[in-house]
């Protein structure tokens, strides 16, 4: 079998192995390594926003019925109020079956956590401060700040006047077409350095907490896998099925990415390439540009199993119990504290913060219990959150009779279907 040196996956699986060596053997030089994981990440963040503008307002202006842009919309945010419900619901029980805190001295919760209550308390996580930050404070702050939802509503505003323009709008969606496959170029340079960008966070996580951090708390790490394994395959899978496509064969498809994000621990970094590999594996363009934004702040799945893990966790840990209403309760803040967290390193735990600050019954402290492996946990549910939405968007564009069978497919015989 010949190896192929030029696959993605194969240099980010080699980075990786790399880095672990390099962490374990030279850990003062490897906690300097942070920077060349935080050098990509940065590239790729200052693509992201006119990517996906560019990409929503020349679907909805090549679309040209607003009336078919609303029901897409509909159907996506309905879609992803029930899945990540799921998904939190799955992660409350595990933990109510497999107890994970229960046995946990607390009083192991050391660790400075104020950069994360700060962050959580900044955040304006109250209802009409959501709703006012959905809403851009002017059409180029927006974008400089690279904000997904302001930037969604911003394309949605200027895709649907643009389609309402006739031919005339024609020239201005032709050149942003162009503009478009400009940023994509500039997103296949960028990938080049992606190995080393893997090798620098890997030996960065290995050589600053240690090899001991890849196994202590180990059956909470465990267990949360587990969960997101059993979305994974069972909900998610069993969604695929309905829509007549198999989710083994569909990761194996984005396996590229998914090794991206675990080299990097964040879910942006491939979200330009998720875009592009959507629409290659037979989504309309209109459908990826609506589906994939909206979905990296209101369908994380990954960071909603963790939310409600976590906190039980720590609950536990703390010999709190909470009887089923108060767990209920705890579902409908999670609901609502885990919409527009961001897909980037940090966010579930800054989310976790204010979630129990919000549920004052669990101590806020006890985030100081996971430091130590938040860097795996991010890893793991910023993977689950891709997944999710390239599901999320094959299944909508299924709906929309928006999905034809890939060129790559047909070329080389390979059914992607269940």
């Amino acid at each position: 079998m010949k190896i192929n040196f030029k696959s993605l996956t194969l240099q980010v699986i080699v980075a990786m192995i790399l880095g672990v060596l390099f962490g374990v053997f030279f850990p003062a030089q490897a906690g300097n390594m942070k920077v060349l994981a935080d050098i990509f990440v940065k590239a790729i963040k200052m693509v992201i926003a006119p990517i996906i503008f560019l990409t929503i307002v020349t679907g909805i202006a090549g679309m040209g019925d607003m009336k078919k842009v609303g029901r897409i919309g509909g159907k996506t945010l309905l879609y992803f109020e029930v899945v990540s419900t799921i998904a939190l619901a799955i992660g409350i029980l595990f933990a109510n079956v497999f107890h994970p805190g229960t046995g946990v001295n607390a009083h192991l919760a050391k660790g400075d956590i104020s950069q994360y209550t700060k962050a959580a308390a900044e955040g304006g996580h109250g209802f009409m401060d959501y709703i006012l930050g959905i809403i851009p404070d002017s059409f180029v702050g927006s974008l400089a700040k690279g904000e997904l939802l302001p930037i969604l509503v911003l394309a949605i505003l200027f895709g649907a006047s643009l389609s309402g323009m006739g031919e005339r709008g024609k020239v201005v969606i032709d050149f942003f077409e162009r503009v478009s496959e400009v940023f994509f170029k500039i997103v296949k340079i960028i990938m080049y350095y992606s190995a080393v960008a893997a090798f620098g966070a890997i030996a960065y996580t290995i050589g600053k907490f240690g090899v001991g951090s890849l196994v202590s708390l180990g059956k909470l790490f465990a267990l949360m896998l587990l969960a997101m394994a059993v979305f994974i395959i069972v909900v998610l899978g069993a969604i695929a099925k309905f829509y007549n496509f198999n989710i083994f064969k569909f990761i194996s498809y984005i396996k590229d990415e998914i090794f991206l994000v675990l080299g990097t621990s964040s879910s942006e970094s491939a979200l330009p390439k998720m875009v592009e590999k959507l629409e290659n594996y037979g989504c309309s363009k209109s459908v990826v540009g609506l589906v994939i934004p909206t979905g990296y702040s209101f369908n994380l799945d990954g960071t909603n199993i963790y939310l409600a893990f976590a906190a039980l966790f720590i609950a536990q840990a703390y010999g709190v119990n909470l009887p089923l209403g108060q767990q209920i309760a705890l579902l409908g803040v999670l609901m609502l504290t885990s919409k527009g967290a961001a897909g980037v390193t940090g966010a579930g735990f800054i989310t976790l913060a204010a979630t129990l600050a919000a549920f004052p019954s669990v101590p806020v402290e006890g985030i100081a219990l996971l430091l130590g492996i938040d860097r795996f946990m991010s890893t793991a549910r910023a993977i689950t959150n891709l997944i999710g939405n390239g599901v999320a968007t094959v299944v909508i564009a299924k709906m929309e009779k928006e999905f034809k069978q890939p060129v790559m497919a047909i070329e080389n015989k390979v059914s992607l279907s269940a």
